[in-house]
């Protein structure tokens, strides 16, 4: 055994003194094994609340809340009047001398804490208008049928109550009454509001009454105010709940309808019982009884009683504008819930709402039967003014949403019905719990619903330097404290990815399923912290990821994984490759590379994350057959590589006598020739894309010699202008989601390398300065010869053009976040000359894949046109 051990340490050291040789000349790599495995990751034991395990302990314990609400809706005035009966169970092991609850309506107020955090440009989560908050008109306790008022106090969006009596451990109870109001603002930070159609106002009302706190064994009472960006973290538990409102009005809410008889006709009746069985949608209400007295009873107002058991919250909607329509869904338990969308008659029809409810079914049904089942009687889709909201059996999704769009807000407000309405997690403090779980589900399901009809894949290549810019922010921190525009990337793209790469690169479909189900079966309607939640999954998939927990959640490591040099066994490529890999940033990640060889041959290889603990370089075996021609790492741009540019390696040298020169030449002879593209006067291209399902159009006019216009309008949300740049000689205007990007002469002229088209024909003029790479690279599974542009002033610009069409097949600008485009599909427009028509770019990080529909050459366009 000694001897054995002395053969193979001395034939590792030959290795890493290669691999050390090979680094001499190359600068310290951040990468360090010992941060990224250290052993010392998990905080503290388990106990008899939370084992090591990751699930809930022996005495494992959480408090009860159960609602009895009454209100009123007055329409004139935009209100709310009614009670709130809590009755409220401490089942922890401590006594309890006061009660904190939540009064989240006091939000709207203009002195607010949430008023007084939010960004002056305003935003998402922003105030428009102010009410006077939740008007707290009396607060009592019930005993013994008898009530008593109490000593409370309001500190923002909180509400104390102090006990004369200790509320007992173990199973105390106390009954709560407040009488309570509040006005409806018309935008409640996107999570509740009013919209005006024309056929009357749409009410979605959320946060609507006094709501317990949580208190946990994690922190006791857990009290951070509402502020906007933070949501929400809740005790379960039964709720009955009445609204009184017009009777003309359809109301929906979480749970089950408990009065059909009172409120609604008996045609309605009828085609509701019919829905329930069919798997087709089917109309209950329709806009041709709009205004009608025989669509309603005969009152002038109408009591709506419905009930929602064990659950976190219950919210409602309420028109005389809704559409109605349903469906049945089936459970994998053999089970039956109701699937039903109510939305305005602006937005019916089968290319919008009109197919809600089949979006709803499917996804309800595609999550029953993956992960959990679905608990409630009926799952709601709502169309309003809120963007897009969660509540326990019913969501508010923008009215505006369409296609791609309504099925991706549809699909991520209901997969919340899993995280955080099933696997109750605190999202006051962590976001990712909920939305990045959310996020990640929503995209396994999109990959299978209609046969994904609207599945795309993602290339992270291209969202890495968005996702993991100079600026962001981990993931574990509260969302408030998350910069604004980050959130997105925090809270629902980064968590989403990280699990998406356990899944798929570290342990495989199966065992991430049966760990992830088995967290979710653990913590259904518990209270899981991050811990609970690492310890489970390590313990159900069998590894210990603690170095995958830490790099992808604490911290903001990147990941830049590269290819260092290709040697061959005895200097013969028949004896075997070796080749040569290296890790730059600080992020371990597994490694897949694709490798193609001279006499065609192709092989993959992967590599497990532990390569890397033995330090930032590994070398490693193929058995190859010729020369290696190319050697690609992730080559389906699965990992977020912020420096792709390193991940391809060809080997191949450039052909002798092979210049820049000629390189923009055979493009130019491949496009039609430099004449012809001197004979372009002006030029304008019309494209479409989408972004997360949202479809987004481009037009840009070019007009010799320097002007120039990009408009990126997203029509579903309301023509919004994601993007715009204007150029007009050295004016340049640039906006992005309708902000003023600040131009200095660094952008300007990055801008103008960047979008002024046919810049190859300056390249030959005084002050360029062109270099051609010695090697070709590799773009994709095509070798290029890469040629690098010095402007004048000083910008650079990488041209990636084809070895055997000459047609130019990317284009980096040296720019923040290193913008590259991507082209193919060459297609000659009038004038003989040819443009791709397929770009693939980013537009706000994200990537989309440009298909032009439409371009015409010299329509004789007009200076005013670039003003």
């Amino acid at each position: 055994m000694k001897l054995h051990k002395i053969i193979a340490a001395l034939l590792l050291a030959t290795i890493v003194y290669s691999a050390k040789a090979q680094n001499a000349d190359q600068p310290q790599y951040k990468f360090d094994q010992h941060k990224v495995f250290s052993p010392l990751f998990y905080p503290e034991h388990g106990n008899e609340y939370r084992t090591a395990s990751g699930a809930p302990g022996v005495k494992y314990w959480q408090n009860r809340a159960d609602y009895k609400l009454d209100i009123t809706l007055d329409t004139a005035k935009h209100h709310i009047t009614g009670s709130a009966q809590i009755s409220y169970t401490n089942n922890s092991p401590d006594g309890l001398t006061f009660l904190w609850l939540q009064v989240d309506q006091n939000i709207y107020r203009e002195d607010s804490r949430g008023t007084a955090v939010a960004n002056v440009a305003g935003g998402r989560f922003a105030n428009r208008t102010f009410t006077n908050g939740d008007e707290i008109k009396g607060v009592y306790l019930i005993k013994n049928g008898k009530t008593e008022k109490v000593d409370y106090i309001v500190a923002d969006t909180r509400m104390q109550i102090k006990l004369k009596d200790t509320l007992h451990a173990g199973g105390g109870k106390l009954q709560i009454k407040i009488d309570y109001g509040f006005e409806i603002p018309e935008y409640g930070t996107d999570r509740m509001g009013r919209q005006l159609t024309k056929n009357g106002w749409i009410y979605e009302i959320a946060q609507w009454y006094p709501r317990m706190e949580v208190y946990d064994d994690v922190t006791g009472w857990n009290v951070i105010p509402y502020m906007g960006s933070s949501e929400f973290y809740l005790e379960y538990g039964n709720f009955d709940y009445t609204i009184t409102a017009p009777s003309d009005m359809v109301v929906v809410g979480s749970g089950e309808l408990l009065n059909p008889a009172e409120v609604l006709t008996p045609t309605a009746i009828n085609r509701l019982t019919l829905a329930k069985l069919s798997d087709k949608t089917l109309t209950i209400r329709d806009s041709t009884e709009f205004g009608k007295a025989s669509s309603h009873p005969a009152k002038a107002s109408l009591t709506w009683h419905f009930a929602c058991k064990n659950s976190r919250d219950v919210s409602w909607a309420a028109s005389k504008a809704f559409i109605w329509d349903a469906a049945r869904i089936n459970l994998p338990s053999g089970k039956k819930a109701l699937a039903q969308s109510v939305y305005p008659t602006e937005v019916k029809g089968q290319a919008a709402w009109g197919r809600s409810t089949e979006y709803v079914k499917a996804c309800i049904e595609l999550y029953s039967s993956k992960w959990y089942e679905y608990t409630y009687p009926v799952a709601t889709n709502v169309a309003g003014i809120v963007g897009g909201m969660e509540y326990p059996g019913i969501v508010f999704c923008g009215s505006q949403s369409q296609g791609g769009d309504l099925w991706e807000v549809t699909n991520h407000e209901f997969g919340h019905n899993w995280f955080p309405m099933i696997v109750g997690s605190n999202e006051r403090k962590y976001a990712w719990m909920d939305e990045g779980f959310n996020t990640f589900i929503n995209k396994v399901d999109t990959k299978v619903f209609n046969k994904g009809e609207y599945w795309q894949t993602t290339d992270y290549q291209k969202i890495a330097s968005d996702m993991f810019n100079p600026d962001a922010d981990a993931i574990m921190n509260t969302p408030d404290v998350i910069q604004e525009d980050y959130l997105g990337n925090a809270a629902y793209e980064k968590p989403a990815l990280g699990l998406k790469i356990l899944r798929e690169q570290i342990l495989g479909e199966e065992r991430f399923d049966f760990a992830f189900q088995t967290y979710i079966k653990r913590w259904a309607f518990k209270h899981p912290t991050p811990w609970d939640f690492f310890h489970s999954m390590d313990n159900a998939a069998g590894e210990d990821l603690s170095w995958f927990w830490n790099e992808w959640f604490l911290t903001t490591w990147k990941l830049d994984q590269g290819i260092k040099a290709i040697n061959y066994q005895q200097n013969d490529p028949k004896q075997g490759a070796l080749i040569t890999i290296e890790n730059l940033e600080e992020m371990a990640l597994p490694v897949t590379v694709a490798i193609t060889e001279e006499n065609g041959k192709t092989g993959r290889i992967t590599l497990p994350a532990e390569i890397w603990q033995r330090g930032p370089v590994w070398t490693f075996p193929y058995k190859s057959t010729s020369k290696v021609v190319i050697v690609t790492l992730d080559p389906d741009h699965q990992l977020p590589d912020i420096n792709p540019e390193n991940n391809s390696f060809s080997g191949m040298p450039v052909p002798a006598g092979t210049t820049a020169a000629a390189v923009i030449k055979n493009y130019f002879d491949a496009v039609g020739g430099a004449d012809k593209l001197r004979a372009i006067n002006d030029l304008t291209i019309l494209s479409s894309g989408t972004v997360q399902g949202a479809t987004i159009n481009s037009t840009s006019k070019y007009k010799v010699p320097n002007k120039f216009t990009l408009d990126i309008i997203a029509p579903t949300y309301n023509n919004l202008v994601v993007n715009h740049v204007s150029i007009n000689a050295d004016s340049v205007h640039a906006t992005q989601v309708n902000q003023d990007i600040p131009v200095n002469d660094l952008v300007r002229a990055q801008l103008k390398a960047r979008y002024i088209p046919f810049p190859e024909l300056d390249y030959a003029k005084p002050g360029y300065i062109l270099m051609l790479s010695p090697t070709l690279q590799v773009v994709g599974s095509q070798l290029a010869y890469l040629v690098m542009v010095t402007r004048p002033d000083g910008v650079r610009v990488k041209n990636y053009f084809d070895s055997k069409t000459g047609l130019k097949i990317r284009q980096i600008t040296d720019s923040p976040g290193s913008t590259a485009s991507e082209y193919g599909d060459y297609r000659e427009v009038n004038g003989g000359v040819k443009i791709p028509y397929d770009i693939k770019t980013t537009v706000l990080g994200q990537p989309v894949e440009f298909k032009v529909s439409g371009a015409v050459a010299n329509s004789g366009l007009t200076d005013g046109q670039f003003k």
